[in-house]
């Protein structure tokens, strides 16, 4: 094999491994990103489950922080004188400390306003409430009906409470108010707890931000987790202008419910929309601060009407929207390891492959040389016979001479007629012989002559103008081909008996084609219209046949752009007929 083919050969195998590399590089990238893509939305239903049953958990515990405020606002008005004018700060301040309060506010209805009127914290006092929506509206359905019906925070008979929220008096704390009226008093009691003191504990140990916090701390892979309100995201927390000129703000109200917003991207808030308003998971590709992430944000459906979920309207939110950030080096570091892995286990395949495709193709030449050296050496010694033949004709051709001379003499006119006509016949048969005009040709021929008078086999030939043979026949490609035909032929003649072997050859130039036909008694032809018998390995005379001699045949016609066909024109006899352009 030249150079340039094995050059071609390696540059295929280098190009079929980059794009087999290439392929399953994207094919893995893509199967990891599907991986991380399931894995974050297991999480992710996995968390809002777990942060639903936290959070249903937190209001359930809310509604006992605001039965106990009831409690403590009944005990207050026993404690207490019905008139709120009759009721001394001090007071207040002595029950607070008593019932374990942070304070007690006495609200009360003025003409056109409804304002904390007495209270054990002094700075307290004055605030009035008809910017505090729907406080505002609690406290007057209080007054007049005795029970409110805001479908908003939490109402028990005579009791109304919000959720823990800043104060519009006090802006550095969270705190939870109960607010009490049963017509027995011109007041309203307002005790109220710190965050601090009731809720932090319970959240520390069951909720959301504890929750998100072990998930992080169990998957080293998420990087935040964050629970936004959709309503109020991204522009930052609703805010009240408080009596003071102070912005209050609202936790209720804020863009992040729960966990940790830090990681941001510009299409967040698009997301987050889409999450929202469609009820569809959304998937970002993100490079933040220079780290490639995978966001995922999800939506989350609220059962119930949460008063500590808010929209900027102070309404609940029917849904929220949880996200989690994914870092995408996990996947990177993967495919960087199987990347080398892959690399080494390419390397190795190639070199291996290499070195088998080198021993199949010194084994081929190895195996192509045999064949060109047993057709060399055929084809020498048919030469050397053909004119081992013609030495030995004109070396007897005094001998001949001197019979017939002596027949002649004698007057043996009949024993010289057929003394001569025998000797004119080998003549005319060597001539026919050399005239064919490839000596190749001629001493195969010579040489199955000599094999069909051997083997008792009527073997006739006709060769007809072939001195364009040498224009594109190699003389080994030329006794190879005829070889192989004409022995399959004896072969399949020596089957009868033999005034039936019967084997003919015509060869001859055509119309931009060379001819050859080789036709055979076989009385089976029929049988084998149907057979591979081009197939390598395949044959019809059973064991010890190779079944190469055809399909050698057909590689060579194949070699020089030619067309083999069978035939059968005739019972008994088949026909195998060759044509290659020239």
């Amino acid at each position: 094999m030249s150079r340039n083919a094995w050059l071609l050969i390696i540059v295929l195998i280098a190009v079929l491994l980059g794009v087999n590399n290439t392929v399953y590089y994207f094919t893995t990238k893509n199967s990891l990103e599907d991986g991380l893509r399931h894995e974050l939305d297991s999480v992710a239903k996995q968390i809002a489950i777990s942060i639903e049953n936290s959070r249903n958990g937190s209001e359930i515990y809310q509604e006992e922080v605001g039965r106990e405020l009831r409690a403590a606002s009944v005990a207050t008005q026993y404690a207490l004188d019905s008139d709120v004018d009759k009721v001394s700060n001090d007071q207040l301040a002595e029950l607070a400390k008593k019932l374990d309060l942070v304070d007690i506010t006495l609200l009360k209805r003025t003409k056109d306003n409804i304002v904390l009127y007495k209270s054990s914290d002094p700075k307290e006092i004055g605030y009035k409430t008809d910017s505090w929506d729907p406080w505002y509206q609690a406290f007057n359905q209080l007054f007049d009906q005795k029970q409110v019906t805001i479908d908003w925070g939490q109402s028990l008979q005579n009791f109304w409470t919000g959720p823990f929220e800043f104060s519009s008096t006090e802006t550095k704390s969270i705190q939870k108010w109960g607010y009490y009226f049963d017509g027995t008093t011109n007041y309203i009691s307002d005790p109220y707890i710190s965050y601090e003191s009731r809720q932090l504990a319970f959240d520390n140990a069951t909720g959301v931000n504890t929750l998100i916090q072990k998930t992080l701390d169990a998957n080293s892979w998420l990087k935040e987790i964050a629970v936004i309100n959709p309503e109020t995201f991204p522009d930052g927390k609703a805010k009240t202008l408080n009596e003071k000129g102070e912005w209050v703000t609202h936790k209720t109200q804020n863009p992040i419910i729960e966990g940790a917003y830090t990681l941001k991207a510009a299409t967040d808030t698009a997301n987050v929309k889409l999450a929202n308003k469609q009820g569809l998971k959304t998937y970002q590709d993100a490079t933040i601060r220079g780290e490639h992430v995978i966001k995922l944000f999800i939506p989350v459906d609220v059962s119930t009407k949460v008063a500590s979920m808010l929209d900027g309207e102070g309404e609940p939110i029917p849904r929220y929207v949880l996200t989690l950030v994914a870092d995408y080096g996990t996947i990177q570091h993967t495919l960087n390891e199987q990347l080398i892995n892959i690399a080494l286990i390419i390397g190795i395949a190639t070199l291996l492959s290499l070195v088998f495709l080198y021993w199949v193709v010194a084994a081929y030449r190895k195996s192509q040389d045999k064949l060109v050296r047993r057709a060399q050496e055929t084809y020498l010694e048919e030469i050397n016979g053909m004119f081992q033949s013609i030495r030995s004709q004109r070396h007897d051709f005094l001998n001949h001479v001197q019979t017939m001379n002596s027949l002649a003499k004698l007057g043996k006119t009949e024993e010289l007629t057929a003394y001569a006509e025998e000797l004119t016949g080998e003549i005319h048969q060597m001539n026919d012989i050399i005239n064919i005009g490839n000596p190749a040709i001629a001493a195969l021929i010579r040489s199955k002559m000599l094999q069909a008078d051997t083997l008792k086999v009527e073997f006739t030939t006709v060769f007809n103008d072939m001195n364009k043979l040498e224009l594109g026949i190699k003389s080994l490609d030329l006794t190879r081909l005829l070889g192989n035909l004409i022995d399959n032929a004896f072969d399949e003649v020596m089957t009868y008996e033999e005034g039936n072997r019967s084997v003919s050859i015509e060869a001859g130039q055509k119309d931009g084609y060379f001819q050859f036909m080789i036709r055979n008694t076989c009385s089976r032809a029929e049988a084998l219209r149907d057979k591979p018998l081009f197939q390598a390995g395949f044959s019809t005379k059973g064991n010890g046949h190779s079944g190469l001699g055809l399909h050698i045949v057909k590689s060579i016609v194949d070699k020089y752009k030619g067309v083999i066909t069978m035939s059968v024109d005739e019972p008994n006899s088949v026909t195998f007929m060759i044509k290659i352009p020239y």
